[in-house]
């Protein structure tokens, strides 16, 4: 080889030292990538598969993938509420999902917003619902994203979960609804939906953050409808001598103006908690506030 090199023109030895050069860059930069740049995948929520997570194996490639599902796992236990977690990137980054009992009916619809970065990037989604009472034990969690040409629904994930036994009791939350009132003639004329929840003592806390997880997507199909601030927060519930206290932070009356709205937000958190029979009249406050809020 030295010889090749000793009795060939310097122009040829130039070119196949360059192309012996190029080789070698290519062999490193593939052992790099094999070795540094393409682990295998292993990735697990801190929420972890004893309380119903999942993993990403290593044979999943997240590439071809855009709805990664970490809770509930494959055939996890599920309670009330329904809690699914998990990461996506999709289309306005609106995760939806279904619920199913073991029949196949619908229990609940909804969705969730995944917190993407940028176009194209995982962000995570969160969302929490209740559900009515499934036939059998066993169900099916379906989650998608529709597709925005024509409806069909992307990238399903189909998770089979089993119902846990729970203790539970029914409360009723008001909305407003299109569909009964399509001229909205009267803002405080509001609707009952039922609610399944976990059996507590702290019933009316329970029924208020109910109503203010606003109708899930299956209700809002059937025109219901919230007019509160969907991040309002609840500080605390008590009832006293037939008059129930509720206070909340200073969201619930974030940017609400007009007459028609305002009446619309003390009907549902009024006839919310109107439902108990210890109940007999309503006081809203806002961080302690009474008098100057929830102003037209």
């Amino acid at each position: 080889m030295f010889k090749f090199f000793k009795h060939t023109p310097p122009i040829v030895r130039s070119a196949a030292l360059f192309v012996l050069a190029a080789l070698l860059v290519i062999a490193v930069g593939f052992v790099y990538y094999r070795d540094v740049q393409a682990p295998t995948l292993s990735v697990s929520s801190g929420d972890g598969a004893a309380n119903g997570g999942s993993e990403l194996q290593d044979s999943e490639d997240p590439s071809e993938t855009n709805i990664r599902v970490r809770i509930p796992g494959e055939n996890a236990e599920i309670s009330l509420p329904l809690v699914v977690k998990g990461d996506a990137r999709v289309f306005e980054n609106t995760v939806n999902f279904r619920l199913l009992d073991e029949s196949g009916a619908l229990l609940v619809e909804h969705f969730a917003t995944a917190d993407s970065p940028d176009i194209g990037q995982f962000g995570a989604f969160e969302s929490t619902v209740s559900y009515p009472k499934p036939k059998g034990t066993k169900g099916t969690l379906e989650v998608f994203w529709y597709s925005p040409a024509d409806g069909t629904e992307e990238d399903k994930v189909i998770i089979p979960v089993k119902f846990a036994a729970v203790d539970t009791s029914m409360v009723k939350v008001f909305f407003g609804n299109t569909k009964e009132d399509p001229q909205m003639t009267d803002c405080s004329f509001v609707h009952a939906v039922e609610r399944r929840i976990v059996r507590t003592t702290a019933v009316a806390r329970a029924a208020l953050d109910e109503l203010l997880r606003g109708p899930f997507a299956s209700e809002q199909k059937d025109g219901y409808f919230t007019s509160l601030n969907p991040d309002s927060g609840l500080k605390s519930v008590t009832v006293q001598n037939g008059i129930a206290y509720a206070e909340f932070d200073e969201r619930l009356d974030k940017a609400v103006g007009g007459s028609c709205r305002v009446s619309a937000i003390r009907a549902q958190i009024t006839q919310t908690l109107k439902q108990f029979s210890t109940v007999k009249s309503v006081v809203i406050s806002i961080n302690g506030r009474t008098e100057d809020i929830l102003q037209p």
